[in-house]
């Protein structure tokens, strides 16, 4: 039954070569493997303690048990493909004798070997098309380098721009930033330009949504914590005098609209309305909502 192997491993090589794609090439679906994986890790960090998740492990442990299972189930699988033609197809080096070295271990090492590009050249394929097969082997495990590298300078920026929004939107609910204030062409284009950085965090949560699975510890950070703030902000600049401020308070709530819809499909699934979704979100991320927007007259604006 070693016949089975062959296309076992061919199977396993091309689910992992399938989920890479949709992970990082083709943002408009997730890779199966690598969501289980982030989400499973993200349910279980609090359950490991109350002091893992905002220590930040989630995310970036998901990241690398989600490399290590991709390189070792194509090094599996390309081993399962080795295996069945071991060793009458593969050439050995002197003092190793073949019928010695043909077990499923001996094929693993051999595809261990060339994913890492090592060319150690011990054992070596000797017959037509695993020559080639090999070669391809070495390709895609160069593809899986990159691919790591690239998922890693896509979602640590993204994780940096949904922080530095947050910030952003903590440094205005700090300066007691008055409904009056706002009330002005410098209050448009503050609220302008919070649509603008909401509309990149919603592209990012669909581009790289493993970044979800972050967490920010710091309250000043933690956009989860300054959602609430942005809505009540929306809202009550709606009611300006100044038309260019209520167009730009149109343009925010219609911005925050669209990142809970994003929000809920891809992550909540409440069914509900901003609010509720990113009351959802806030507590996923086991950080309390923030305060509402600037008052209407000169208050504080804190909570």
């Amino acid at each position: 039954m070693t016949w089975l192997a062959t296309p076992a491993g061919a199977v396993l090589v091309l689910f992992i070569l399938r989920d890479v794609f949709h992970t990082l090439w083709h943002p408009t679906r997730h890779g199966g493997l690598s969501r289980l994986v982030m989400v499973s890790l993200w349910w279980l960090s609090p359950r490991l303690g109350k002091r893992r998740r905002p220590a930040g492990l989630a995310g970036p442990l998901g990241m690398v048990t989600v490399v290590a299972t991709w390189a070792l189930t194509v090094a599996v699988g390309w081993g399962l493909i080795y295996w069945p033609h071991m060793p009458e197809d593969f050439s050995y080096a002197a003092g190793l004798v073949p019928s010695e070295h043909a077990g499923p271990l001996d094929a693993l090492y051999i595809s261990l070997v060339t994913l890492a590009t090592l060319g150690l050249g011990d054992i070596a394929p000797a017959s037509g098309w695993l020559r080639v097969f090999a070669p391809l082997e070495a390709l895609v495990g160069f593809v899986l380098l990159s691919a790591t590298v690239a998922w890693i300078l896509g979602i640590y920026p993204a994780l940096a721009r949904r922080r530095a929004l947050a910030l952003r939107l903590s440094h205005v609910r700090r300066s007691r930033a008055t409904a009056q204030a706002l009330d002005s062409d410098g209050g448009a284009a503050l609220l302008d330009g919070l649509a603008s950085d909401l509309s990149t965090i919603t592209v990012d949560f669909l581009q790289y949504s493993e970044s979800y699975y972050f967490h920010d510890g710091d309250e000043n950070t933690s956009l989860p914590r300054q959602l609430r703030y942005a809505l009540g902000l929306a809202d009550q600049a709606n009611g300006a005098h100044h038309p260019d401020v209520r167009l730009s308070a149109s343009v925010l709530r219609r911005a925050l609209d669209d990142l809970a819809v994003v929000l809920d499909e891809r992550f909540l699934r409440t069914g509900k309305g901003p609010e509720r979704v990113f009351a959802a979100y806030a507590d996923d991320h086991g950080q309390p909502q923030g305060p509402d927007g600037p008052p209407q007259d000169g208050g504080s604006g804190r909570s």
